[in-house]
C-alpha cells in the first residue's frame, strides 16, 4: 500500500468513527440538534425493569432514574366491608332513575380513601463537566434500532461521545464516555433523590444512594430502594469528595448503574435490596463495556427486528425530529410514521420484560413522587391499550406481565366479589396499582365500574387466538371460568325488558347530559360480557371441561342486552337513548365493540357499522392522544383510511412547540401528550398504524383495509395474525403486490385482498366459501341490534375485494403474488 493510500485510509477509518462526521438522523433514529431542556424533550431507555431518560447536557447532564417496583405505601387492599350490606338500596335508586341518590350512596358505602399507591422516582444521577459549557457542533440521537443513546459535540477542539443503553442481559444501566484525544475527560458525580435516606461514597469508584418509598393515604411507605453507579476510568485519576466521585484526566470512563428494591411480590417485601443491587453490579463490571453492549443489543434485537415497516422517504426527513413533528401536518413525511410506528413497538420492549411488572400510565418513566393519575393501571381503557400491539406486532413476550397481573388480580380480586358483592368469582374496578388492588377508586363518578376484571380477560383469550397453544389456555382457563363466575352472580335483571344487566356500573368515564354517571347495562358492559362469557365458553369447549356450567353461561349470554341504535342514528352509549351530536368526550367506551372487540362489522353487521361511525363523527378528532390514539384504530376498523391519516396527523401535533393547539400531542422527545404523558397513546397509535395495514378480526386476514392516500407503496414484514400466521407484504398504487405467509399451526388461512392474487408458481387461488373453518378467526354471532323508529341510517358501500382459501400445513411458507 502506498503512502497516499495509507493516509487515505487513516481519514476514512477516523470519519468512520467519528460520530460528527457520520450521517445525522436515519431510519430508526430519533434526533436532535440542542440538549434537552425539560423533561418532555428527555429520551427514554429502558430494560423492562430499570428506566433512565436522558438529557443530553454537555455541561450538566442528568439520567433520571426509575425502577419499576419503587412505588408508594405497601401491601393493602380497599374493599369496602358496606358495599354489601348497600347494594340493593343502590339498584333499586338506579332503577328508580335516581341517580344523584345512587351517586351519593355509593360514595358513602363502596369507596373507600385509599384510590391505590403512586408509582415514583428513584433519583437522579448527576454529571458535571468543567468548562463544557461553551460547546459546538452538538448532536443526540436514539438509535430504536439498537436501543442506544449518543450524544456528541466538541469543546476546544476535541470531540467527546457518551453512549448509555439499559441492558436487558446484566441488569444495568450502562454509559460510556470517551474523547477523541486522551487525558481529556474530567467531571464530578453525585445522586440524589427527593425520597433519599443516604448518600455515600462506598469507594472511590461507587456512590451508593438509599431510599424508601414515601407514605400515601394512610399507608406508610415500605419499598426500599438501594441505587449503586460504579465509575471505570481509564487513565486519569478517580477520588471522592464529599460524597461525589471525581475523575481527572481520563481517557475514556464506563459508568454502570443498578437499582434493585425489597419487592419480592405484590404481597411481599423480604428481599434484600443491597444484596440485589451489589449482585447485578458484580456481574457487570466483570465485562467490558462493549461485551455489555453487544449482549445488550443482541437480546433487544432479538425482539426488534421481526418487525420492519417503509412507508417511504421524504426531504422532511433531514431534519430533526422535533422539527419533524412540529412539521408533520403541512409535510408529506411518511417516514416519521413509520418511525413513530417502531418507537411503540420499542418502548414496550423497554418497558415489559417477561417476569417484570407490566406497563403502567407511564411505561416505566417517571420523575415525579406524585406523578399524574399516580401513574398506576388505569383498566377501563389505558392498561389494555399498552398491551394493543404486543401480539400483533410480534411481540408477544411483552405481553407475559399483564397476563400475570391478570392473574394476581384473579387472587385479590376474589375477596373483593365476596366482600363487596356477596359474589363468588373475581372483580376488579377501573383502576389498580402494584399491590393489585381490586376496590373502587376515584369515587362513585369515575370508579363505580365492576368490568375491570372482564376486560384484562380479553387479553388472556386473545393471547390463545394467536399462539394456539392449549396448555398455554390451561393456565388461564381457571381466570376466565372466575371472571364469568363472578357475573353469573353479579348481574341483575332489569324491570323494563329483563335483561340481565351490570348495576351499579358508569359508562367510563362520561355521563349523560344533567345526571350523573351511575347507570345500569351500559351498552360497553354489554360488549365486554359478550366477549367474556363467548371465549370462557370456547375455552371450555376446547378443553373438555365444565359442560353443565357452559350450558348456564350460554343462557347468561342471550339474556345480556343487545346494542341498540338511537334516535340521532347513533350507537346507544346507554340502555336509555341519552346520548347527544354534541358530545366530545374523550371517551367513546361504547365503541369497544368495534374496536378492539370484533362485535361490529361492515359484512356481518352494516346497521351497527354505521351507527358507530356516526357516534364517532358525533365526538369529533381532536381530544387527548390516547383518545386519538384510540380513534386511529376505530377509523381504520371503519375502513377509512385517509380518516385515520387524519387522526394520526392530530396525534402527531407537537406539544410545547409553536404548532401546539391546546390539546393533546406529541411532545418533542415523542412520548405521548395526554397532557401530560400517558404511554398509551404511543401503544395505541402504533397498533393503529397496524390495523390500517392489517386487520384479522372479522373472518378473514385483510391486507389494505384502510390505507391512506399518502402511502400509496409500502412494504411490511413480520406482523402477526389468530391461528398462528405471520404475514409479510408490500403494495404498490394501492395494490397488494406479493404476499408471504408463514404457517405456525396450519389450517385453513382466509385472505382478503383488494387485488387479484395467484401463488408465485403461477397456481390459482381458491375462493373462499362459506365460513370459515379455522376456529381462530370465528366470527361472534351476536344479536340483532334494536334501532330506534327515529333512527336515520346511511347504506355501507364497501370497495369490493377478493376473498381466498389456502389450506395450510404447519411450518410451510406459501408466497402470493398479484395476478397477472
Amino acid at each position: 500500500m502506498n503512502r497516499f493510500n495509507s493516509v487515505l485510509l487513516v481519514i476514512c477509518i477516523l470519519l468512520f468513527n467519528n460520530p460528527l462526521h457520520a450521517e445525522k438522523g436515519g431510519k430508526l433514529k430519533l434526533w436532535y440538534d440542542k440538549p434537552a431542556s425539560n423533561w418532555n424533550e428527555a429520551l427514554p431507555v429502558g430494560n423492562g425493569r430499570l428506566g433512565a431518560m436522558i438529557y443530553g447536557d454537555p455541561a450538566n447532564e442528568k439520567i433520571q432514574l426509575n425502577e419499576e417496583t419503587f412505588w408508594s405505601g405497601g401491601p393493602s387492599r380497599n374493599d369496602n366491608p358496606d358495599a354489601l350490606k348497600a347494594l340493593p338500596e343502590v339498584r333499586q335508586l338506579i332503577f328508580d332513575g335516581k341517580y344523584h341518590e345512587a351517586e351519593k350512596m355509593v360514595n358513602e358505602n363502596m369507596v373507600t380513601d385509599l384510590h391505590g399507591s403512586m408509582y415514583q422516582v428513584v433519583g437522579n444521577l448527576n454529571l458535571s463537566f468543567p468548562g463544557h459549557e461553551n460547546y459546538t457542533g452538538y448532536y443526540r440521537e436514539l438509535d430504536i434500532e439498537k436501543a442506544v443513546f449518543t450524544t456528541t459535540y466538541q469543546v476546544d477542539g476535541v470531540t467527546y461521545t457518551r453512549e448509555i443503553f439499559a441492558s436487558q442481559p446484566d441488569q444495568v444501566i450502562a454509559i460510556r464516555l470517551t474523547a477523541d484525544q486522551p487525558g481529556k475527560i474530567t467531571l464530578r458525580a453525585g445522586m440524589d433523590g427527593a425520597l433519599q435516606k443516604s448518600i455515600k461514597t462506598l469507594d472511590n469508584h461507587t456512590i451508593e444512594m438509599t431510599g424508601l418509598s414515601g407514605t400515601h393515604e394512610g399507608v406508610t411507605g415500605q419499598v426500599k430502594f438501594n441505587a449503586r453507579s460504579k465509575f471505570i476510568a481509564k487513565g486519569g485519576s478517580t477520588s471522592t469528595e464529599a460524597n461525589k466521585i471525581k475523575v481527572e484526566d481520563a481517557n475514556e470512563v464506563v459508568i454502570l448503574i443498578s437499582i434493585a428494591t425489597n419487592f419480592l411480590d405484590y404481597k411481599t417485601l423480604t428481599a434484600d435490596e443491597a444484596e440485589k443491587c451489589a449482585g447485578f453490579l458484580q456481574k457487570a463490571e466483570n465485562k467490558s463495556f462493549e461485551e455489555i453492549k453487544g449482549s445488550h443489543i443482541a437480546a433487544y434485537q432479538n425482539y426488534f427486528k421481526r418487525v420492519s415497516l417503509d412507508l417511504g422517504t421524504s426531504e422532511a426527513a433531514n431534519q430533526p425530529t422535533d422539527v419533524r413533528i412540529r412539521d408533520f401536518s403541512q409535510n408529506h413525511d411518511p417516514e416519521l410514521v413509520s418511525l413513530y410506528f417502531q418507537f411503540g413497538r420499542y418502548l414496550l420492549i423497554s418497558s415489559s420484560q417477561p417476569g417484570g411488572q407490566p406497563a403502567n400510565l407511564q411505561g416505566i418513566w417517571n420523575e415525579s413522587t406524585h406523578p399524574a393519575w399516580d401513574s398506576k393501571y388505569t383498566i377501563n381503557i389505558n392498561t389494555e391499550m399498552n398491551y394493543w400491539p404486543a401480539e400483533k406486532c410480534n411481540l408477544p413476550e411483552m405481553h407475559e406481565p399483564l397476563i400475570q397481573m391478570v392473574k394476581e388480580l384473579s387472587e385479590s380480586g376474589r375477596q373483593t366479589a365476596q366482600t363487596m358483592y356477596g359474589a363468588r368469582g373475581w372483580g376488579t374496578h377501573h383502576n389498580t396499582d402494584i399491590w393489585r388492588i381490586s376496590g373502587v377508586v376515584d369515587g362513585a363518578f369515575w370508579g363505580m365500574w365492576p368490568m375491570g376484571g372482564a376486560w384484562l380477560s380479553q387479553h388472556l383469550w386473545e393471547k390463545y387466538l394467536y399462539n394456539g397453544d392449549t396448555e398455554y389456555l390451561e393456565t388461564v382457563y381457571p381466570v376466565l371460568k372466575s371472571a364469568c363466575l363472578f357475573y353469573q352472580d353479579f348481574l341483575i335483571e332489569e324491570p323494563t325488558n329483563n335483561w340481565l344487566v351490570v348495576s351499579p356500573s358508569v359508562s367510563p368515564e362520561n355521563a349523560p347530559a344533567g345526571r350523573p354517571s351511575i347507570c345500569a347495562g351500559a351498552t360497553m358492559d354489554n360488549q365486554i360480557l359478550f366477549d367474556l362469557f363467548t371465549n370462557t365458553i370456547k375455552a371450555a369447549e376446547l378443553l373438555g371441561k365444565d359442560k353443565a356450567l357452559t350450558k348456564e353461561f350460554r343462557k347468561i349470554k342471550d339474556r345480556l342486552p343487545p346494542m341498540q341504535i338511537g334516535k340521532h342514528g347513533q350507537l346507544q352509549e346507554w340502555m336509555e337513548d341519552l346520548d347527544s351530536p354534541d358530545d366530545k368526550h374523550r371517551h367513546v367506551s361504547h365503541l369497544y365493540g368495534l374496536h378492539p372487540s370484533n362485535q361490529i362489522s361492515p359484512y356481518s353487521s352494516p346497521e351497527l357499522f354505521d351507527a358507530a361511525r356516526t357516534t364517532l363523527n358525533h365526538r369529533g378528532d381532536v381530544s387527548t392522544g390516547w383518545s386519538m390514539g384510540w380513534k386511529v384504530n376505530f377509523w381504520a376498523r371503519l375502513l377509512d383510511g385517509n380518516h385515520a391519516m387524519k387522526l394520526i396527523k392530530d396525534q402527531l401535533t407537537l406539544v410545547g412547540g409553536e404548532s401546539n393547539r391546546g390539546g393533546g400531542g406529541t411532545y418533542p422527545n415523542f412520548l405521548d401528550a395526554h397532557p401530560p404523558f400517558q404511554i398509551d397513546g404511543n401503544f395505541g397509535c402504533t397498533a393503529g398504524i397496524a390495523e390500517m395495514l392489517l386487520q384479522s378480526h372479522d373472518g378473514a386476514i385483510h391486507f389494505l383495509p384502510a390505507l391512506p392516500d399518502d402511502w400509496e407503496n409500502g412494504k411490511i414484514s413480520g406482523l402477526r395474525t389468530p391461528g398462528g400466521f405471520e404475514v409479510s407484504f408490500n403494495w404498490k398504487n394501492g395494490e397488494v403486490q406479493q404476499i408471504e405467509i408463514n404457517s405456525n399451526l396450519g389450517g385453513n388461512c382466509r385472505i382478503r385482498v383488494p387485488n387479484a392474487m395467484e401463488f408465485a408458481d403461477n397456481n390459482s387461488l381458491s375462493p373462499a366459501t362459506g365460513e370459515n373453518n379455522n376456529p381462530f378467526f370465528d366470527t361472534p354471532d351476536i344479536k340483532e341490534p334494536l334501532i330506534s323508529e327515529r333512527a336515520n341510517l346511511n347504506p355501507v358501500n364497501l370497495t369490493p375485494t377478493n376473498l381466498y382459501d389456502i389450506q395450510t400445513e404447519k411450518g410451510k411458507t406459501y408466497t402470493l403474488i398479484k395476478r397477472k
